[in-house]
């Protein structure tokens, strides 16, 4: 059994239909949400363990970690020994490329968690995350101003590939002169 769940860990990660990992996944014991998107992730070896609220979108590279390996060099004193912790995510959450969850991780709705951040311990709603070790840069409402502000904010949901290249093209010709 361990070795079949193993292959489905891998399965789920070359998949590349969001709705049949998901359902991998909650065969696994992963608790998930309404609307999320899930990209290539590691979901560790314990993926039971692991929660995520609705409207959570996981980048590629994510890694949930729900186990502390380092408990190995107390192996010789305490063979027996193990550390495991829960990772919750709230509801509306993003998670950037190559974010790396620790155990005992805990982030509150509407986070925007950096791309590349190390993740340990609770996490408030409303921040936007950022770092190894990760810390609250600012307020979600903040992010959204600065996005909307940005002169790099485009309209381009539902544009043809052709139309949205052009256009992208265009602005960036005319940006760097």
């Amino acid at each position: 059994m361990k070795y079949l769940y193993k292959i489905a860990l891998r399965f789920v990660r070359i998949f590349p239909v969001n709705c049949f990992r998901i359902w991998l996944l909650r065969k696994l014991g992963v608790k998930i949400g309404d609307r999320c998107r899930l990209f290539r992730a590691d979901w560790g070896t314990e993926p039971y363990l692991v929660e995520l609220g609705d409207h959570v979108v996981v980048s590629n590279n994510v890694r949930f970690l729900t186990h502390d390996g380092a408990v190995w060099v107390f192996r010789d004193e305490h063979p027996e020994l193990d550390v495991f912790g829960t990772i919750r995510i709230g509801s509306n959450v993003c998670l950037g490329f190559n974010t790396v969850l620790l155990p005992n991780t805990e982030i509150g709705d509407n986070c925007i968690i950096a791309a590349g951040s190390v993740i340990k311990g609770k996490i408030p709603k409303n921040s936007v995350v950022m770092g190894n070790p990760a810390k609250v840069v600012m307020s979600i409402d903040m992010q959204k101003r600065l996005v909307l502000m940005s002169r790099f904010t485009f309209n381009s949901k539902g544009m043809s590939f052709q139309k949205k290249k052009k256009m992208l093209l265009d602005f960036f010709e005319h940006f760097d002169k």
